[in-house]
C-alpha cells in the first residue's frame, strides 16, 4: 500500500473515535513512520523479533496542568509505523484498515491516559 493510501487510513481511524473524546484531543500530532527508529527500539526495550505498531509520546491529559499549551508547545505525538502494521496482517488492505483503526484508538487510550494493562482490558471489552 503506498504511503498516501496508508495516511487516509490512519485519519478514517483518527474520525472513528466517538466525537465525544475526538473533541477533548489537543495538541496531538499523527504521523506516519515506515518502522520504529533504533532510538524508539531501545528506549521502548525490544528485542530484535519484536516491533511496534503505534506509539503515543507525550503527557497524557489526566497529568496536564493547567498551563499546558500555554506559550509555545510542542505536540504530543502519535506514531504509526506503517511496514510492521502491514505485515502483521500480510497486506491485505481490509486487515490493514482495521489494525490501523485499532492501533489508533489504542495510542489515543495512552493520550486519555490508560496504561498499557488498561488499554488491553478495554481492547476486550471492545471486542466482546
Amino acid at each position: 500500500m503506498d504511503r498516501e493510501a496508508f495516511e487516509k487510513l490512519v485519519e478514517e481511524g483518527f474520525l472513528l473515535i466517538p466525537e465525544k473524546f475526538r473533541e477533548r484531543i489537543q495538541n496531538v500530532a499523527l504521523l506516519v513512520e515506515d518502522e520504529p527508529s533504533e532510538e524508539v527500539r531501545q528506549q521502548e526495550g525490544l528485542s530484535a523479533e519484536e516491533t511496534l505498531l503505534g506509539l503515543y509520546q507525550g503527557i497524557p491529559a489526566t497529568v496536564r496542568g493547567d498551563s499546558s499549551g500555554v506559550g509555545p508547545t510542542v505536540p504530543d505525538t502519535i506514531t504509526l509505523f506503517k511496514l510492521p502494521i502491514e505485515e502483521a496482517v500480510g497486506g491485505a488492505p481490509e486487515e490493514i484498515r482495521k489494525v490501523v483503526a485499532e492501533t489508533v484508538w489504542h495510542e489515543f487510550a495512552h493520550y486519555f491516559g490508560m496504561d498499557e494493562d488498561e488499554v488491553r482490558f478495554r481492547e476486550e471489552m471492545r471486542r466482546t
